[in-house]
């Protein structure tokens, strides 16, 4: 799950103009949601979006 996300801030920084400061700031705050009540929430989102993606034939 996390090369997943790690490719699609990779995919932000390069070709939609995130900056590295702002990934960054996303990275940290998502070190703090982690430890929060609301890791379990964020878990399952991201699960069924990533299972969502993989299920589309380009």
């Amino acid at each position: 799950m996390g090369v997943v996300l790690a490719v699609a801030v990779w995919l932000l920084i390069r070709k939609g103009g995130l900056k590295v400061g702002h990934a960054i700031a996303a990275v940290l705050l998502g070190f703090y949601l982690r430890d929060s009540s609301l890791a379990p929430s964020i878990s399952r989102g991201v699960q069924s979006v990533a299972e969502m993606l993989s299920g589309i034939r380009i």
